[in-house]
């Protein structure tokens, strides 16, 4: 009998230890390098790393060409200067890429910033090989869980089943305790009758109990259903594949480009307007290899439009990009980004989450009628004092609510014929 009791709490206990280890995670960061993030945002239009020449000469074996880093350094900064200054050299590198002014970076790059980009340069990245570059990709949607978001479900499966295994071992232990004191009193073994009838025998013996535990099953399938309904036509989390692997991380967070450069309209209609390809090129032109993909998604682009990177010319037949819509609102409900962005002054954030830690843009926020009066009771009106096609309004307002905080739903923001019309 000992020994069956020893044998189900060892079972019990390498159950518990498989399960946790089942449940277990691990997560991986990367970071981003100061060098390549300052290459791609100053230089990489016009530059490459390797030998080929896109608007300026490629700059492997720069560091041996020029005289000096000292050299380098006051080129970078201000190649107008150098040259005006009778620099024999520098006025040579301007006559051998036909006469092309490099752009001046005084007062745009710090000279830290220029020591640490010439040391980029040489000292280049070494191309990654493709499984390289995909076991890094899914390294970074790890670290900012979007790619394997924790599996809710199988959490809960393996904690329920957790609790089975413990249910079914103190049950074995109960009846072996009971055994034990039954032999001590010389008394007949107690016989376990089974799963069903112990229950039947439970629920004939607490009513009461069975009774308060049916009403709260019941409100709590009431509550599970009424929650079911409300997420009807709710998408929050949703992520579609796009067909072209475009990181906002990189682009918007590691580059810091700003939202409007490729969503240009925000500020002036109502739809925040997708870029086309022409937008992508101002960058990609000179840009053909990237961080995470290599060069397999910006070449999308390049068919996209008809781009040729051997001949330099648009010699193809263009074909556009199909983006997958992301946020979607009722075709009965009226939104303008431009008055949000441009004269309420929203952060984008707001309403679209930290979109520059996104690998994969998703939708953070609800959207729904009452997460939008919500905001409106809470936001207070921006440009009071500095907006003069709204200030005999805004003075109406400050009369009114005097000493109060003026919120959007103070002004009609909360009127059902604002968004539905």
């Amino acid at each position: 009998m000992t020994t069956t009791l020893a044998g189900k709490i060892k079972a019990f206990k390498n159950a518990a230890v498989l399960l946790l280890c089942v449940l277990s995670l691990t997560f991986s960061s990367a970071f981003a390098d100061d060098g390549a993030k300052i290459f791609k945002q100053n230089c990489a239009v016009c530059h490459r790393l390797d030998a080929q020449k896109l608007t300026g000469p490629g700059l492997a074996g720069v560091a041996g060409r020029v005289p000096s880093d000292d050299w380098l350094q006051k080129w970078i900064k201000n190649n107008e200067a150098l040259r005006k200054s009778g620099d024999a050299y520098a006025n040579k590198v301007f006559q051998d890429n036909g006469g092309t002014a490099m752009t001046v970076f005084d007062g745009v790059i710090s000279d830290e910033d220029i020591k640490t980009l010439i040391t980029y340069i040489k000292n280049p990245p070494a191309e990654k090989a493709p499984a390289q570059e995909v076991a890094k990709q899914g390294n970074e949607a790890g670290a900012g869980q979007e790619e394997s978001p924790v599996n809710t479900y199988l959490i809960l499966s393996g904690v329920l089943a957790l609790l089975l295994v413990l249910a079914v071992v103190l049950r074995g232990v109960k009846y072996n305790l009971l055994n034990v004191v039954a032999q001590k009193k010389n008394q007949p073994e107690v016989s376990d009758m089974g799963w069903w009838r112990s229950t039947i025998l439970w629920l004939s013996t607490h009513k009461r109990t069975v009774a308060a535990l049916v009403i709260v099953s019941c409100l709590w399938l009431s509550k599970i259903a009424w929650d079911g309904m409300m997420g009807i036509g709710v998408y929050t989390g949703y992520k579609p594949e796009q067909p072209i692997k475009f990181s906002h991380k990189i682009h918007a967070g590691d580059n810091a480009i700003n939202c409007q450069y490729c969503h240009s309209t925000v500020e002036k209609s109502r739809h925040a307007g997708i870029p086309s390809p022409n937008v992508c090129m101002n960058c990609h032109k000179g840009i053909d290899h990237g961080p995470t993909t290599g060069t397999a998604e910006i070449a999308k682009i390049y068919a996209a439009i008809g781009w040729d990177p051997q001949t330099q010319k648009y010699d193809k037949e263009p074909k556009g990009i199909k983006w997958v819509k992301v946020h979607n609102l009722q075709d009965f409900v009226f939104f303008s980004h431009q008055q949000h962005v441009k004269v309420g002054k929203l952060d984008c954030s707001n309403c679209h989450g930290d979109v520059k830690s996104m690998t994969v843009a998703q939708q953070v926020q609800p959207l729904t009628m009452g997460w939008c009066i919500d905001c409106h009771r809470k936001t207070e009106v921006a440009g009071m004092k500095d907006n003069p096609y709204y200030e005999e309004l805004h003075k109406k307002l400050a009369e009114k609510y005097k000493g109060q905080k003026i919120t959007v739903d103070k002004m009609g923001g909360i009127e059902c014929a604002k968004c539905h019309y």
